[in-house]
């Protein structure tokens, strides 16, 4: 029962990687087109969002790392990749 719920947290994660990959590609597009920072900064925030899902797959199932420090990792990305996207929003 467990290995079914591995293949569907990985195939979500996948998921979630392709979507995230998608956002960061458009936005960056957008940037090329208009080549304002809030469009560079939010590139680089959907960019550091979708690295922090790869981080936190890679580092749960590669490294011996327990499932909370994996989070920690993975939170971390996170917060720093939001403030790079409320930074683009606010100016």
């Amino acid at each position: 029962m467990t290995g079914h719920w591995d293949l569907v947290l990985v195939g979500v994660r996948v998921l979630l990687l392709l979507m995230g990959l998608a956002t960061t590609v458009i936005s960056f597009r957008a940037y090329r087109r208009d080549k304002t920072r809030y469009l560079r900064d939010a590139t680089i925030g959907f960019g550091l969002i979708t690295i922090g899902v790869l981080i936190e797959g890679f580092l749960y199932q590669f490294t011996g790392l327990t499932l909370t420090q994996v989070h920690i990792a993975e939170s971390v990305a996170l917060v720093v990749a939001l403030g790079v996207l409320l930074r683009s929003f606010l100016d």
